[in-house]
């Protein structure tokens, strides 16, 4: 019965092809909007996670703040930090002996300056950074020539820098081994320090880099951690660092251990100063969470479409009842029950939107990757999503054409058939 219904749908359909066609359009409109969304905004999801996780998901950021009163306020004129108040290598030491089933390491690093390294004919921008070897690790850089430091480097506070490639192709017309072994001269607050290239790694966006263009854009030069401290002095003190997790560790727990360890034995005696530490990994979650309700906000919108194709699938089934009363009623007189009516109907409801599903699914996905592709994102539909829309389609089709079915269904074979 429901393969005859089918047929029988397929032929009154095919008999009124424009009006097929106007049906069909708010369903395919509201359908293809649904996965057009659903895959701009899961290539926004995931190109913002993976960039966010690039940033360090195991890694629990721990700083030093100001504490607040009973009242939780913060004091305007609060005293500046002495000696007592930064954090000291005694610090890190316990936090390395406390923790040392959960952690891998602590990465200290200290910004010496941003400067514009020149030889006359060509110029470069970079932001001299001094960085421990776990600081250097957590970058996980991709060396393109030469090499990383090593540990003499860290030990003796050698003058060796690391540049990224847009340093080399600025300077040495992206020679990244005719790079290797030159210098980097700069000058910092009135004094010049000259380093020696070891390694070339792949530049990444990160908090380091800016610039207006590829040209001026301003990439992080990194030199040994001691090396840094000897040309800042006094203003190499720490007043944050990084602690790099092992995996199973559960990184926002540590860092709400870490934050009790530190103010706990270090600070609850401080009159204006504490430990804050907080994880990427709920800020992750956070995130995911602010993206997934954008997501759901874009598909409501999207799903008004669905509805008001919806609608005007009802109103051309009710059309079409009365178009075909006769019909009906012949039906009827020759035995058709209501059910069977009813049926029909619904299937034919069913069957234009089904197909406007289909047309609607291939246009979003259509529209989605191109849409995707513009902004730069790796776009791909879900093919859940695309399950669930031919689904909901379905379902669309019974609900709204089952008010117009059950009418046809109820009307009277006698004043059906003397219907004009």
């Amino acid at each position: 019965m429901i393969l005859e219904n089918i047929k029988l749908s397929l032929s009154a359909l095919y008999a009124n092809k424009l009006r097929t066609c106007l049906t069909m359009l708010g369903i395919v409109i509201g359908i293809a909007s649904m996965i057009a969304i659903m895959t701009v905004s899961d290539a926004m999801n995931k190109s913002t996670m993976n960039s966010m996780g690039d940033m360090g998901a195991n890694v629990v950021s721990v700083f030093l703040t100001q504490k607040a009163d009973e009242n939780g306020e913060y004091d305007e004129n609060v005293r500046a930090m002495k000696d007592k108040d930064y954090v000291s290598s005694q610090m890190l030491e316990g936090i390395r002996k406390t923790f040392g089933s959960s952690i891998s390491g602590i990465s200290i690093s200290a910004e010496v300056g941003s400067v514009k390294v020149t030889d006359k004919k060509n110029y470069a921008n970079i932001t001299l950074i001094g960085s421990n070897a776990t600081g250097i690790r957590k970058n996980n850089f991709t060396m393109l020539a030469g090499r990383s430091f090593v540990s003499k480097d860290y030990e003796d506070g050698k003058k060796v820098i690391l540049v990224s490639d847009k340093y080399v192709q600025n300077m040495f017309s992206g020679d990244n081994e005719g790079a290797l072994g030159q210098n980097v001269e700069v000058v910092i607050n009135g004094k010049y320090y000259n380093y020696t290239i070891v390694g070339v790694y792949e530049y990444h966006d990160t908090g380091y880099s800016s610039g207006t263009s590829q040209k001026d854009i301003q990439t992080g030069a990194y030199i040994p951690y001691k090396t840094a401290t000897r040309q800042l002095r006094d203003s190499a003190r720490i007043t944050s660092f990084d602690v790099l997790t092992k995996a199973g560790a559960d990184p926002t727990q540590l860092s709400f251990d870490l934050t009790d360890y530190m103010n706990e034995n270090f600070y609850k005696n401080n009159d204006a100063y504490e430990i804050y530490a907080y994880s990427m990994k709920a800020e992750l979650k956070e995130m995911e969470n602010m993206l997934n309700t954008q997501k759901m906000a874009f598909m409501a919108v999207g799903a008004i479409s669905l509805l008001v194709g919806g609608i005007g699938v009802m109103n051309i089934m009710i059309v079409s009842i009365t178009e075909r009363t006769r019909e009906i009623g012949t039906r009827k007189a020759l035995g058709a029950t209501n059910g069977y009516i009813r049926l029909q109907f619904i299937t034919e409801a069913v069957v234009v939107c089904f197909i406007g599903g289909i047309i609607g699914v291939i246009l979003g996905i259509v529209f989605g990757i191109v849409a995707s592709n513009l902004m730069d994102y790796q776009g791909s539909p879900s093919v859940t999503g695309i399950a669930a829309c031919l689904l909901f389609s379905i379902v669309f089709g019974v609900f709204f054409g089952y008010y117009p079915a059950g009418k046809a269904a109820k009307l009277n074979p006698i004043e059906a058939l003397r219907y004009e």
